[in-house]
């Protein structure tokens, strides 16, 4: 039994590891494309009227959101054309950067 539980948590951990290792991106890189986002987003993702801020947010929670809109998943028309311009290394990129933001 305490070996069962031993094994469920290092598989856990295991998985948590390679997200992590996923999303490190380069945030210099990110905030060179990110100047395409401030419009809608503020010029330090701060947010502008209806467009939520991205400065802080989870690099997985902002990946997932750009995959999402890439593939249609999220519709907003602004947001799904922006995605699909951008590779995953660029998602990765911008995570970089929003994250490291306050």
């Amino acid at each position: 039994m305490k070996t069962g539980l031993i094994m469920a948590a290092m598989a856990a951990f295991m998985l948590v590891a390679s997200g992590a290792a996923q999303a490190g991106g380069d945030a210099a890189a990110g905030m060179a494309l990110a100047k395409k986002c401030a419009g809608c987003h503020g010029k330090n993702g701060e947010g502008k009227k209806d467009n939520p801020a991205i400065a802080g947010m989870e690099e997985s929670a902002f990946i997932q959101d750009m995959a999402d809109y890439k593939s249609g998943k999220k519709e907003h028309k602004a947001m799904m054309g922006a995605a699909k311009k951008l590779s995953d290394e660029d998602f990765a990129n911008l995570a970089a950067y929003y994250a490291s933001l306050k």
